[in-house]
């Protein structure tokens, strides 16, 4: 096929001086040949992984012995010897008065946190948690806006050892409690709100709440983030988050081994409890050296401000650009909020953010609402990066003419799975409106047709045929590794298989055209439709439930509940409003639905699963003969009438 005219091409001089450029010629290849560096990358591991362990002068206590010792999937081995430690990058660079974090929130209002002030927060707080017992290994859990005080947080549990999980305050205490309570915490950080829309949200009971459902518990840090007193009686030893910070320590990050674990992120519980991704310090420090400082181009002096709560994958994202001398911005709040929608905007041009990051939902909101970011001053943004679902091409015009002409759409896809992406651009690959400019460096990224075999300008299931440093060592609880296999591993053996449907262009690029499994995915926020299922069928006028989430044509994402009433039981606006009021309190404001619609009946399979990718599919209007077998459904008449809503709504928005 012919190679489309880009909508945007690098600056031949900019593209030049690139920290890509520089890494290109670092290997002797050509700066300006992306898909020779890409191939290079994956065809030669070791030398790959090995010059970006030398380009970004990994500090190691111990050296490595060897690069890749075992290459299959799962358990390839990195970097076998190495001993380091994640918060030490993170905290090394030396200009002691720069900004490590610019914290903003919807009011406009910001403060700094200097590099000294946050080896000295990370140092203080590192102290304290040895001193409430937690020791290397042990689990310490936040829950937590996206403010200076997770990052501090983290790197203090890094720092020692320890293991981080993190939620943000929108999750009810029981959805929370279900990711948390697996780990057996020794120390939960929690504060007591968060602002949302020009409300504050006192969270402080969901917090002891939290506290009480995880028994393990040694201690409880309170932080004020919105100004609430705690309670004068509370349980079990507590210590304020001003006393947790506000000792004289020396830093000292203790060396680990390169698989020793950073964090637990967690899948969106949609068949299940959550499950909990772990993923190492070596790993997570490789790739997001590589994905931050060569495909992003950060570096000292830039600012990255992106959108993103604690339990999205992009806030882990937001802290590792300080690996790369570059300051991350936190922000709590809405990000359109009513009092002022374009407030991220404006903050952005105040704080000279250089990377700005955002979903498509957001940009199409944007647009839909007539806001003109370019009345702010955006000289400083070099790129807009955007996750979470497919950017329609129809949003890069609009961000050419409204936000400004210099800027790059780096629209990229990635995952929690491996806490970055898969596909993007960088500063020397062109870009084409509604595509990913090529897979990241180090990703052997393929489509795979109907017989497992690559396609190319077909659509077929993202999968990865090598190994990456930052795929999870493993799921917590699953000692055998089977829970692990089966997410990713037992269609196409050996190798990774994603989830997602897309096309490999003969141009190079990557078009995503959304989820191949269940995942609800809502502004780019994974969410589990279990979370849904449990609270709503707890009402006795539902019997069951079934949510679903589509990706639409024009870019939009339609996230409908359908229910099956009790006997005697009526869907008016009062139940509407139950059952939203129900699904707000339980799991959180993100997971109330679009629509809640009645229906006759939930379709599952003969051994008793609800049918979630069939429905979704059918209401995506996919033909029946190739999303389901009737002879697998419990009520195949079912598969018919879900079609028919599919054709109604399609019909309906012509």
């Amino acid at each position: 096929m012919p190679t489309p005219e880009p909508f945007w091409t690098p600056d031949p001089d900019e593209a030049a001086t690139s920290r890509i450029a520089e890494f290109a010629r670092r290997v002797g290849l050509d700066p300006a040949d992306y898909p020779a560096l890409h191939h290079w990358s994956i065809t030669d591991l070791e030398g790959f992984w090995g010059a970006v362990w030398d380009h970004f002068a990994i500090e190691a206590a111990t050296p490595y012995e060897r690069i890749l010792a075992e290459d299959k999937m799962p358990g390839a081995r990195w970097f076998t010897g190495a001993t380091l430690n994640y918060a030490q990058h993170a905290l090394r660079h030396p200009d002691p008065d720069a900004p490590a974090i610019v914290a903003l929130d919807e009011t406009g209002a910001s403060y700094e946190v200097t590099r000294d002030s946050l080896r000295a927060q990370v140092a203080s707080t590192a102290a304290t948690l040895r001193d409430l017992g937690v020791r290397r290994g042990d689990r310490v859990v936040g829950y937590l806006p996206n403010t200076p005080h997770a990052i501090v947080a983290f790197l203090a549990t890094a720092s020692i050892g320890a293991v981080w999980s993190v939620c943000g305050q929108d999750y009810a205490p029981r959805a929370a409690a279900d990711r948390f309570a697996q780990l057996e915490p020794t120390v939960l950080i929690a504060a007591d709100g968060y602002l949302f829309n020009g409300t504050t949200h006192d969270r402080r009971e969901a917090a002891l709440s939290l506290s009480r459902a995880l028994p393990t518990l040694k201690a409880t840090i309170l932080v004020e983030r919105v100004g609430l007193p705690w309670p004068t009686e509370l349980p079990g030893p507590v210590v304020t988050w001003a006393e947790a910070v506000g000792r004289a320590e020396r830093p000292h990050c203790v060396p680990v081994p390169f698989d020793h674990p950073l964090w637990i992120v967690f899948s969106s519980g949609t068949t299940g409890p959550p499950k909990g991704l772990v993923h190492g310090h070596g790993g997570v420090l490789l790739e997001h050296f590589k994905t931050l400082g060569l495909h992003s181009d950060l570096g000292p002096g830039d600012r990255l401000l992106w959108y993103t709560t604690t339990h999205w994958m992009m806030w882990n994202l937001v802290v590792s650009a300080l690996l790369t001398g570059a300051t991350a911005c936190t922000y709590d709040g809405s990000p359109a909020p009513l009092a002022r929608p374009d407030v991220l905007w404006e903050l952005a041009a105040r704080h000279g953010v250089t990377l700005f990051g955002t979903s498509p939902p957001y940009l199409l909101g944007m647009a839909k609402s007539g806001i003109t970011p370019s009345v702010h001053d955006l000289s400083a943004v070099r790129a807009i990066g955007c996750t979470g679902s497919a950017l329609p091409a129809s949003v890069y015009p609009w961000v050419r003419e409204h936000v400004g002409g210099h800027i790059k759409v780096a629209a990229a896809s990635g995952g929690t799975d491996i806490v970055s992406g898969l596909a993007g651009s960088a500063s020397t690959t062109p870009v084409w409106a509604g595509e990913l400019s090529a897979p990241n460096l180090g990703v052997a990224l393929a489509a795979y047709g109907p017989d497992g075999r690559p396609v190319v300008d077909q659509v077929g299931e993202l999968v990865v045929t090598r190994p990456m440093p930052s795929m999870p060592l493993y799921f917590w609880n699953d000692p055998e590794g089977s829970r692990y296999r089966a997410a990713y591993f037992t269609t196409y053996p050996g190798v990774w298989r994603h989830g997602d449907w897309i096309t490999v262009t003969s141009h190079g690029s990557v078009v995503v055209h959304g989820r191949s499994d269940a995942t609800l995915n809502r502004n780019g926020v994974r969410l589990g439709s279990a979370d849904i299922h449990e609270v709503v069928e707890r009402l006795p006028e539902i019997t069951e439930a079934l949510v679903i989430g589509a990706e639409e044509p024009d870019g939009g994402y339609w996230m409908p509940l359908f229910v099956v009433l009790a006997d005697g039981a009526v869907l008016d606006d009062a139940l509407r409003d139950t059952i939203r009021r129900t699904i707000r309190t339980g799991a959180s404001p993100r997971h109330v639905p679009d629509e809640i619609l009645q229906v006759p009946a939930i379709p599952h399979t003969r051994t008793g699963k609800k049918l979630e990718v069939p429905v979704k599919r059918l209401l995506q209007g996919a033909p029946a003969a190739q999303v389901v077998n009737p002879a697998a459904v419990d009520a195949p008449e079912l598969i018919d009438y879900y079609a028919r809503l599919g054709a109604d709504r399609h019909q309906a928005r012509r």
